[in-house]
């Protein structure tokens, strides 16, 4: 049984998980949008903490203002970069001639991004809460209050990239960090309430898994990550060519994106390959706990619908309500993918009923 302090940190932590999946689709919204300048500045949004709806109640000169604080950001930004050893990632932040480029208001667009800001910080007060819980865990589950506090500092430093994502322009290389630092914060998020929920009970005990089979899940597991980078850098491209070629039509934009879309393909394959070789793996073993089989099709579901997706953007020009189930498919696939390589990594152990 668990303790009063188990079930809320687990309630709490699965609400966050949730929250997540909500927060990555809003930023899949955004992307596919074009909403990320939708607020020029960060924290507030037009210097307002609810935006305005027209632009009326805006200041004359907001065009100016909002370049010229960008420009201040990016220098501190840079020159932090020279600090850290990256003077050529300093270069291109500085002579970014985009950033110099005023934002229009779009009304539409501003309520997007700001939709997207208010479940981000929602999403941050349940981190924080999961993060209270842990403390009254610590006697028990120290593992999990340090990974806790560890998932809040990451949560931080998100906020601050996404404040340089905006202060940038939405520059390239930068949006794929911030999507990976959301990943590493959902699968830590996962892992705290894996521990709690399989502290008390036996149910997701293997009765023996070789590891063979654990390098595998891990290495697909890997792959996954590794297909949301490249699928991030084809979105990167496809908004470096619809800015270099201003001609071209929605239809023609994959076509000059180049080797990362093959890439992309590619490695889609794979991973459906490599997914169905382990759901008949998990299927043909007898030896597997019959969790670890549901897994697996839940797995194989989310691909197909993931691939499914992909091929609509890719046929039909990209059309943007493909774009945010397409990455919310990616994440809850390789959230799936971990939860049950947890399974799989987990050590039978004897069950504490004080």
């Amino acid at each position: 049984m668990y303790s009063k302090t188990e079930k809320s940190f687990l309630r709490v932590n699965l609400i966050t998980i949730i929250s997540l999946f909500f927060l990555i689709l809003a930023g899949g919204v955004v992307r596919s949008s074009g909403s990320g300048m939708g607020c020029p500045d960060w924290p507030k949004c037009f210097d307002h903490y609810i935006p305005p709806t027209d632009v009326s109640g805006l200041p004359v000169d907001y065009k100016e203002k909002y370049v010229t604080q960008r420009l201040i950001k990016n220098e501190r930004f840079a020159k932090l970069l020279d600090k850290s050893g990256y003077a050529d990632l300093a270069i291109k932040v500085r002579n970014d001639k985009s950033i110099k480029i005023p934002e229009e208001f779009n009304a539409v667009k501003t309520y997007t991004e700001y939709i997207n800001r208010l479940i981000g910080a929602l999403t941050g007060l349940l981190l924080l809460s999961t993060f209270i819980l842990s403390i009254r865990l610590l006697k028990v589950r120290k593992r999990v209050f340090w990974l806790s506090g560890i998932n809040l500092l990451l949560v931080l430093f998100q906020a601050w990239l996404g404040s340089i994502v905006v202060s940038t322009n939405l520059m390239a290389w930068i949006i794929t960090v911030h999507m990976l630092v959301a990943i590493l914060i959902l699968a830590v998020t996962i892992y705290t309430y894996f521990d709690i929920k399989n502290y008390r009970n036996a149910d997701f005990n293997n009765n023996k898994v070789y590891i063979g089979m654990k390098i595998f899940m891990l290495l697909i597991t890997i792959l996954s990550i590794i297909q949301i980078t490249v699928g991030t850098e084809v979105r990167e491209e496809v908004d470096a060519v619809q800015s270099r070629f201003t001609e071209l039509n929605r239809g023609e934009w994959l076509n000059e994106v180049g080797q990362v879309f093959t890439q992309h393909k590619e490695l889609a394959m794979i991973l459906l390959i490599s997914n169905g070789l382990l759901f008949f793996l998990l299927k043909r073993g007898n030896n597997y706990n019959i969790k670890t089989v549901l897994y697996g099709k839940y797995i194989i579901f989310l691909l197909l619908f993931q691939i499914l997706t992909g091929l609509i953007l890719s046929n039909f020009s990209l059309t943007p309500w493909g774009q945010a189930p397409h990455i919310l498919l990616a994440t809850l696939m390789f959230s799936a993918q971990f939860y049950l390589l947890l399974i799989l990594f987990k050590k039978p152990l004897l069950i504490n009923n004080n």
